[in-house]
């Protein structure tokens, strides 16, 4: 048996990340877009429910937080999503090239921030001390801003480049396009030269 021929051939097993960044990445930014919009439709449910329909905001809780109110007053939940969100944008982050992954590095940056803020709240509920001397648990750009519209503001800063790094990985600029390693790309379809 010759153990150099079979040593020159690298092993093909691609790890998990890989996989979801090559064959698997458009299946899973399409898994990972329903997450993120789910979400999205709570934070806009909850905006209509207290701008659109006036209702005070501790009675404002989304749709899942009329069935659930615990829901809504759960740091953990809200951590949790905070930390799948990071853990989504990190892991799919080597599918993206070029321009796309410059946007969706601005994205991972701003959820990266938002994360903080949420280990924060949540670190004053387990420590049972609130920062700033405030009734009830407070991120530091809620100083100045009102939660629910923190949130909405948040879920916009990383929504956005988002959408931009989507946008230029499936119409991605050519010199993109040659170093992409998924199907994600809309290619135009090219006449068959006869």
């Amino acid at each position: 048996m010759d153990l150099t021929a079979s040593a020159a051939i690298p092993a093909s097993h691609p790890s998990l990340r890989e996989s979801l960044n090559t064959r698997w990445h458009e299946r899973s930014l399409q898994v990972f877009m329903l997450v993120v919009l789910g979400h999205w439709s709570e934070h806009l449910a909850q905006a209509f429910q207290i701008w659109g329909l006036h209702w005070p905001p501790d009675q404002a809780r989304g749709v899942l937080g009329l069935w659930y109110p615990w829901l809504i007053k759960s740091e953990v939940l809200h951590y949790a999503y905070a930390v799948v969100m990071l853990f989504g944008i990190w892991l799919l982050r080597p599918g993206f090239t070029g321009l796309s992954r410059t946007w969706w590095n601005v994205a991972l940056i701003i959820q990266f921030w938002h994360h903080i803020e949420h280990a924060l709240l949540q670190g004053q509920v387990l420590f049972q001390h609130n920062l700033f001397n405030r009734p009830v648990p407070t991120s530091i750009a809620q100083l100045w801003v009102p939660r629910v519209e923190l949130h909405l503001i948040y879920n916009t800063l990383v929504f956005i480049p988002m959408v931009i790094a989507m946008y230029y990985h499936m119409f991605p600029p050519q010199g993109d396009a040659a170093h992409m390693r998924c199907t994600c790309a809309v290619q135009p379809r090219v006449a068959a030269v006869a």
